[in-house]
């Protein structure tokens, strides 16, 4: 178990865990001389012989060093609250108080500290104060437990009750991720760097590599401590001092609000999703993209609040809402944190994360607060999953997911209608109802091109994804495309897509006229006519040519120089040939693979540009295999 105190400065917080663990802890030379905690201050001991080790976070009650008692409530299993007999509720008692609230802190006892100097009137006087204070909250019950420091009175029950709190603690879940988030960091004579702080979820063993962040920086395990004794492995819910190693790694690179996360969990981000709440306490109104500092782990971090469903948010109501954040944080869905004013003077509220990748556009939109909804009332992946996909027509990165839920995908138990989509350029989670109703609407779109362009045999696929005004990115696009060609929901006559029942056919007039053309571009062969060239009346040939390109025979790569679509396919295999031999395509390669000049060249080379069979980049070319040109079975 580690417990937290918390309370108005010198209400004995310090003396207190001195008293109940005989143990001064490693004050700082300065607090010593001041007579005040400043920094965070750690005791481990045994709250009775064989009972295992508890962990005490001795944080400062001034308001100045609030930030330091924001880095030590993170992950704590038990609040104590110290008020003072004589003093009663203070403004960091009331302060200290609503962070433990909103950092979600279980369990919480209430020490009523100095009863030595005062009446036993005073000390139920403070305890009514007490009982009013608690009583909105979820620490209503918490017992009180008057005591002294000097006398010793008290200090025993307090033991008691510390120790039933014990039995009441379940070990966390060690499902997910190990992260870590680092409120120390020195160096040790002999074994080098370590670092300190609560172990927030997962394990760790000695050997593990982890991420340092936001350094990004691979880090060994060489030892570990838990609960202030040497082991081999550390879990979620104990403090943790890990030795580390790294190449180049120094001790002034790390600093409190770090993170030690599991490699395939580190993702920094600057964008958080939230559910936020704002103390009823507030003298005014929350609005919209306020300056804030925000808490999460043991960081603190400047940013704005963006509000999702109003301009402004009134004391003590909640509302989703994007924070912005100034630097790149480590965070995962139900993430505590807590919100200061810009001059980090007074607390203003906090929330949960949400979603710690939160997008950038559409964040207001009714399927995005949906969305949010349903990560606001759901925990469990499984359950959200559903709800996330229902109101998402790109999909959803099961990679971002495993990140933002800390579940890695082999623990994931997916309902039967979720469909894994695979492209070329990863995965994508829909809902297979949302997948089918993008082949409707694809088909539908397609349907009315026909309708607009009789005369055309179809699109190509990218100009069927502009005119389908679809979300999808390319890569999923062209997926959908090929699944309905696969069912034979759509054909495709060389690069044009168009319904099995779509057909557009020449005149006998035309047909004539290209009986007689079509010898000469089989015996040209890569060196195609030109029209002026085709020995027959250039206007009947430009205007049979053009409507015969829109019918995919014939591919129009400059004003007037046409190539038949069995030609070009064959350029297109050379050039995909050419490619495997080097991915990166010169146009001096090709001229001479083809045996055409230079000029002639790029003129090719520029259209498959334009049919998004190559991407150019300054002199140099490279395939996309996604491209139906260089698929070899792309009938």
């Amino acid at each position: 178990m580690i417990v937290g105190t918390a309370g108005h400065i010198d209400h004995g917080k310090t003396a207190l865990l001195q008293a109940l663990t005989g143990q001064a802890g490693d004050r700082r030379r300065e607090e010593r001389e001041r007579g005040m905690t400043i920094d965070l201050g750690y005791l481990y001991a045994a709250l009775e012989p064989g009972a295992p080790l508890t962990g005490f976070i001795d944080v400062p009650g001034h308001e100045r060093f609030t930030h330091n008692m924001l880095a030590g409530a993170q992950g704590i299993d038990l609040v104590l609250l110290v008020v003072a007999a004589d003093d009663g509720v203070m403004p960091q008692t009331r302060e200290h108080l609503a962070i433990v609230e909103l950092l979600g802190i279980p369990r919480a006892l209430v020490a009523i500290s100095k009863c030595d100097r005062v009446d036993p009137a005073r000390v139920q006087a403070v305890r009514e104060q007490i009982e009013a204070l608690l009583a909105p909250g979820p620490f209503a019950d918490a017992p009180q437990i008057a005591l002294s420091s000097v006398t010793g009175e008290g200090v025993e029950t307090l033991r008691q009750a510390l120790l039933h709190a014990q039995r009441e603690v379940h070990q966390r879940s060690t499902r997910g991720g190990f992260r870590l988030a680092i409120d120390r960091a020195f160096s040790v004579a002999g074994a080098g760097i370590v670092v300190t702080g609560t172990a927030l979820s997962g394990q760790v063993v000695v050997g593990d590599t982890l991420t340092l962040g936001p350094l990004g920086k691979a880090v060994r395990v060489r030892g570990l401590h838990a609960q202030n004794q040497a082991a081999d492995t550390a879990v979620a819910g104990q403090r943790v001092a890990l030795n580390l190693s790294a190449e180049r790694l120094a001790l002034e690179q790390i600093h409190r609000g770090h993170w030690l996360v599991a490699e395939w969990l580190y993702a920094p981000t600057q964008r958080l999703d939230i559910d936020l709440h704002l103390l009823a306490s507030e003298p005014k109104s929350f609005e919209h993209f306020q300056p804030v500092h925000v808490h999460l782990g043991t960081q603190d971090v400047t940013g704005r609040v963006a509000l999702l469903e109003g301009s402004s948010l009134a004391p003590g109501e909640r509302m989703f809402a994007q924070i912005l954040l100034n630097a790149s944080v480590q965070a995962v869905k139900g993430d505590p944190l807590i919100l200061r004013d810009q001059s980090a003077q007074r607390t203003l509220g906090g929330g949960r994360v949400l979603d710690p990748f939160a997008p950038t556009r559409q964040r207001r939109s009714p399927e995005r607060l949906a969305q949010l909804q349903a990560l606001a009332t759901c925990s469990e992946l499984e359950d959200v999953l559903p709800a996330l996909l229902v109101n998402s027509d790109t999909g959803l990165d099961p990679q971002r997911l495993e990140r933002q839920f800390n579940r890695p995908r082999d623990t994931w138990l997916l309902p039967a209608d979720i469909r894994l989509i695979n492209t070329r350029q990863g995965s994508l989670l829909f809902s297979a109802a949302r997948w089918d109703a993008s082949k409707a609407a694809l088909l539908e779109h397609l349907a009315r091109f026909h309708q607009l362009e009789p005369d055309q045999m179809g699109p190509d696929r990218d100009r069927l994804r502009r005119f389908c005004a679809t979300a999808l990115d390319r890569p999923t696009f062209i997926r959908l495309v090929d699944e309905l060609l696969a069912s034979g929901a759509i054909l495709a006559s060389g690069p044009w897509l168009h319904l099995p029942q779509h057909q557009v056919r020449l005149s006998e007039e035309d047909q004539a006229l290209w009986q007689r053309l079509q010898p000469l571009f089989e015996q040209a062969g890569f060196d195609a006519p030109w029209v002026r060239d085709l020995g027959h009346d250039e206007a009947a040939v430009r205007l049979l040519l053009r409507k015969m390109a829109r019918l995919g025979l014939v591919h129009q790569v400059v004003r007037d120089l046409f190539y038949t679509d069995a030609i070009l396919r064959r350029l297109a295999a050379m050039l995909v040939q050419l490619a495997a031999q080097n991915p990166v395509i010169q146009v001096t390669a090709f001229r001479d693979a083809v045996g055409l000049g230079r000029k002639r060249s790029i003129q090719i080379l520029e259209y498959f540009d334009r049919l998004g069979l190559t991407r150019r980049m300054g002199d140099k070319r490279h395939i996309r295999l996604d491209n139906a040109l260089a698929q070899p079975n792309d009938h």
